[in-house]
């Protein structure tokens, strides 16, 4: 996929469009990086085709749905859930284990600050599901946290244009 297509979507699904990519992103699928995506929603707004505040909102509702999606599966599946996603990808393991003992430890500050380190924000919802953190905890930590990232990648696109996308690509 590329910028082009990335575009197409958004100027033909709109908002819906920004949901399910960052949804996506923020799932921890194949597909364009937040330093894109949310650029991309940025500049899309700049553009007047939707308010910034909008843009920002619905990257952070796609943001959290995709967070509480791995939560729960974390929650649910446990460790079964754990092994299996291992198993499909072996390198993350360190970052999981570690994000486990961290998440014990510092709970809620531990996942307001994961959500702003690239790779880890996505993978720490996997791990505060297993642990069982307590979800309205998880959910204010999540939700701050992706708001901050969120506003820092949607507001470079909105203020720094098309130039922004050279940077973080």
């Amino acid at each position: 996929m590329t910028l082009d297509i990335l575009m197409q979507y958004f100027t033909k699904y709109g908002g819906i469009a920004i949901f399910v990519i960052v949804l996506l992103e923020y799932l921890n699928l194949p597909g364009f990086p937040a330093g894109v995506i949310m650029p991309l929603a940025g500049i899309w707004a700049a553009k007047g085709n939707i308010a910034f505040l909008p843009a920002l909102l619905i990257t952070v509702a796609a943001g959290l749905t995709g967070s509480l999606i791995l939560y729960y599966l974390g929650y649910k599946g446990g460790e079964l859930f754990l092994q299996k996603y291992l198993n499909k990808f072996p390198k993350q393991r360190p970052v999981i284990e570690e994000k486990l003992a961290w998440i014990r430890q510092r709970g809620s500050i531990g996942i307001f600050f994961s959500k702003l380190i690239p790779m880890i924000r996505t993978l720490v919802s996997i791990p505060a599901g297993v642990s069982k953190m307590n979800l309205i905890q998880y959910t204010v930590s999540s939700t701050l946290g992706i708001f901050v990232w969120n506003l820092f990648f949607v507001g470079a696109g909105y203020f720094m244009g098309d130039a922004v996308l050279n940077y973080f690509m």
